[in-house]
């Protein structure tokens, strides 16, 4: 396994294909990562220990403010500005995968009554 440093802790890769990542990460408390957006994939977040604050900032300007404690989970959709980070240290796990698009499905017809 690679663990990566960051100022905020470290992460770790678990799984990654090109449907989905799947990390380990450990967040110093105090310590938030990057205000940053994801163009084209959710970003969810499940606490195995201690506090995680997820921050979402909205284009009206409004911050949303989501409290995770073990066994908690949240998703922030693709495009929307969001932080992490830990009121006290804090194991959590990221999972990323891809939006959906409209063009994803491909349709020999309509459907309907036969």
């Amino acid at each position: 396994m690679n663990i990566v440093g960051k100022l905020w802790g470290s992460t770790v890769a678990l799984e990654s294909n090109p449907f989905m990542s799947f990390h380990r990460a450990e967040n110093k408390r105090g310590f938030p990562c990057s205000k940053h957006l994801h163009r084209n994939k959710w970003n969810g977040f499940y606490v195995e220990s201690g506090v995680l604050l997820v921050r979402v900032y909205n284009d009206n300007g409004i911050e949303d403010v989501t409290t995770l404690g073990a066994g908690d989970y949240t998703s922030v959709a693709p495009g929307v500005k969001h932080r992490f980070e830990s009121v006290e240290n804090t194991v959590l796990f990221e999972i990323y995968w891809p939006a959906e698009h409209a063009e994803d499905i491909v349709r020999d017809d309509e459907g309907g009554p036969l």
